[in-house]
Order: C-alpha cells, then sequence, then structure tokens
C-alpha cells in the first residue's frame, strides 16, 4: 500500500462537485459533475468514472535548502473547514523540458520563474499539494496534477497566483493545461 499514490476520480460521486472544466492549452478532458480523491487505501469509485488521473507525492524538487525551510515555515494546510473551494490543474510540459537536465530545469523553474517565490506569497491561505505523474509512468496523460484548496474569500488571490505562474517562462513549455474549479459538498 502506497500512502503517497493519489487517484482523481470524475464522475457521479464524490466530496467535491466541479463548477467549472475548461482546457487551458491543449486537449480538455470530458465533463463530470464530481470528484473523489481516493488514497491507495480507499476503494475507488470507478464504476461510473469519467476520468482518472493518477499521481504520487514525492520530495520538493527544484528547491534550495532555504527555499525548504520557507515551505515549511508557512504550511498551506489540506483539509481545513474554511477551505471549501477546491483547483486540480493537470499539467503535461513538452519533450524540450524533459530533454533538459534538471539543473537547467531549475533554472527557468526559480531563478527566472521564481515559482516557489510565487507559491510562497499567498501560502498558508493558499494550500497545495503536488503529485508527480510521470514518476508512475511517461504514458500518463499528464506530468503533473496540483491540488489546490482554499476558502471562497481567497478566490481573487488564487486567481492572481494562475496569472503570476502562467506568464513566467516555464509555462511556455506547458504543452497541455486544465484547469478544474470546484466546491467541497456537505457529504
Amino acid at each position: 500500500m502506497n500512502l503517497r499514490l493519489f487517484t482523481f476520480v470524475a464522475g457521479e460521486t464524490g466530496l467535491w462537485k466541479i463548477s467549472e472544466s475548461k482546457n487551458i492549452i491543449g486537449e480538455g478532458l470530458p465533463k463530470a459533475s464530481k470528484l473523489t480523491i481516493a488514497t491507495s487505501n480507499t476503494p475507488l469509485p470507478l464504476e461510473n468514472a469519467v476520468w482518472s488521473l493518477r499521481g504520487i507525492t514525492s520530495n520538493e524538487r527544484y528547491v534550495t535548502r532555504a527555499e525548504k525551510a520557507e515551505l515549511v515555515a508557512k504550511p498551506g494546510i489540506l483539509g481545513r473547514t474554511e477551505a471549501d473551494c477546491g483547483v486540480l490543474i493537470p499539467i503535461r510540459k513538452n519533450a524540450k523540458w524533459w530533454a533538459m537536465t534538471q539543473e537547467e530545469r531549475r533554472k527557468i523553474f526559480e531563478e527566472q520563474s521564481h515559482h516557489t517565490a510565487i507559491g510562497l506569497r499567498y501560502l498558508p491561505a493558499i494550500a497545495r499539494r503536488l503529485h508527480h505523474c510521470r514518476d508512475l509512468s511517461e504514458v500518463e496523460p499528464f506530468d503533473f496534477l496540483t491540488w489546490f484548496e482554499f476558502a471562497k474569500t481567497d478566490s481573487v488571490a488564487f486567481d492572481r497566483l494562475l496569472k503570476e505562474l502562467r506568464s513566467t517562462l516555464e509555462w511556455s513549455f506547458v504543452e497541455r493545461e486544465v484547469e478544474i474549479r470546484l466546491t467541497r459538498t456537505s457529504g
């Protein structure tokens, strides 16, 4: 049992109601009404699934010791009662990105695009968990699944975060991106 493995299952059941799903770059995902986030120790509701995406959590990548310390000092905690909004953003980067060394990707990711620095400005109000799909298989439809949770009152800040990230050099390597907005249901 791998407690780092998560499966996002879209269908007719789930704690999260899908309010909007739009393709930002490339092909979108089929429409569904609800989303379940299952860990490896939870049964998957696949019988009426419209789509499912898998990812595994891992260590922080492309960060320095100082950046890691900042992330740990300002944790965004998932599952907070007031966090009634969720957003799932699956992303696939192009072959040019993956042909670079980790050092070259780090230079674009942080030194030029300031990805971590941007995200830190929005913590702890906007919590996130990154799931690596490519670690499971290179044939997964996406490389990353980023799950965000925040209170509705932080929606404008979340939109600002997305705008900042999407305007970076790093995003020029994205070949597929979908944005799925959700609200937590009562049960």
